[in-house]
């Protein structure tokens, strides 16, 4: 229970700006006032405001709106308390945890584009997998920006993690080729693969996201296990969009949700899960290693609505 209420206290603390903005904002909106068509408009506007999206506040205020007309709910206090329900099947749905293969390594790959915290996302996951006694592997495929491949460096010394790189500006998916290598005669339980900070718009980066695919599956039955995509969750409709383009072309299957201590807006959340159709498995809520998060729908919602 101790243990429970810690990791509910991280994710609380995470989303005091969320929470103080949209949650305080709905609660000052819908409190002591009547439950009417008006009431429930105003909800969906303060909703597309915190970024919760379209699709998904579509989907609430629908809900809601035929809840009310058919009197399943008739107070204020009755939306509030349905608003929550409904963001906790939004956020919900299929299995958060981390695939893991039946024979070493399991390989994650990991994408996004620059600025996002994709680097240091990578060092948190590692971080928890090594809090796990897992052995972990750092593939450092970003050959075209050495300071990339120094960071993740400079992060696998810390955490005394291995990271295979190649000659800068050499091909990416050589160096994935050489730390599946790697990782297969080793034994290591885990090979993280960081990929150049690709834009969704930039076709060719994409297929060599692909080509990065096609050698790990190759080399490693499987593989790779999980695409992760790292989003900044700062940025907003930014973070939904790259979420709709990389869930299109990328063969995502989870989403690394950074920087929800930074923004007053973490409805994004809700938007990205509903544009990518995969699941949040993680979110990070500060700056330390520890501070990554594995996602829970019901502690989601429950520490935005916390007081």
């Amino acid at each position: 229970m101790a243990f429970f209420s810690s990791i509910l206290s991280k994710i609380k603390d995470g989303l005091k700006a969320t929470r103080e903005t949209l949650v305080h904002g709905l609660k000052s909106l819908i409190l002591g006032r009547k439950l009417d068509e008006s009431l429930i408009d105003d909800v969906q506007r303060m909703l597309l405001e915190a970024d919760v999206g379209v699709a998904a506040t579509s989907q609430l205020i629908d809900s809601a709106r035929a809840d009310f007309r058919a009197g399943k709910i008739s107070k204020s206090e009755d939306l509030l308390e349905h608003l929550k329900r409904g963001l906790k099947e939004l956020l919900g749905g299929p299995q958060t945890e981390l695939a893991e293969s039946s024979t070493k390594p399991t390989v994650y790959l990991i994408t996004g584009i620059n600025g996002a915290g994709k680097t240091t996302s990578i060092a948190k996951l590692a971080h928890l997998l090594r809090s796990q006694n897992k052995t972990v592997m750092l593939a450092a495929c970003d050959t075209f920006r050495a300071g990339a491949v120094r960071q993740l460096e400079i992060w696998g010394e810390r955490l005394g993690v291995e990271v295979i790189k190649g000659q800068q500006g050499g091909d990416p998916a050589a160096v994935a080729f050489d730390a599946c290598k790697a990782a297969a005669a080793r034994g290591v339980d885990v090979l993280i693969i960081d990929t150049a900070g690709r834009l969704h718009t930039q076709d060719p980066l994409m297929r060599q996201l692909a080509k990065i695919r096609s050698v790990a599956a190759k080399q490693i039955p499987g593989a790779p296990h999980e695409t992760i995509l790292v989003l900044d969750a700062t940025t907003g409709q930014n973070a939904l969009r790259q979420a709709e383009e990389f869930g299109k072309h990328a063969q995502i299957s989870g989403i690394i949700l950074a920087k929800l201590d930074g923004t007053a807006k973490g409805g994004v959340a809700v938007a990205v899960r509903k544009a990518a159709s995969v699941p949040v498995k993680f979110i990070g809520v500060g700056e330390r290693p520890e501070d990554l998060q594995a996602f829970d729908a019901d502690n989601f919602v429950e520490a935005m609505f916390s007081e």
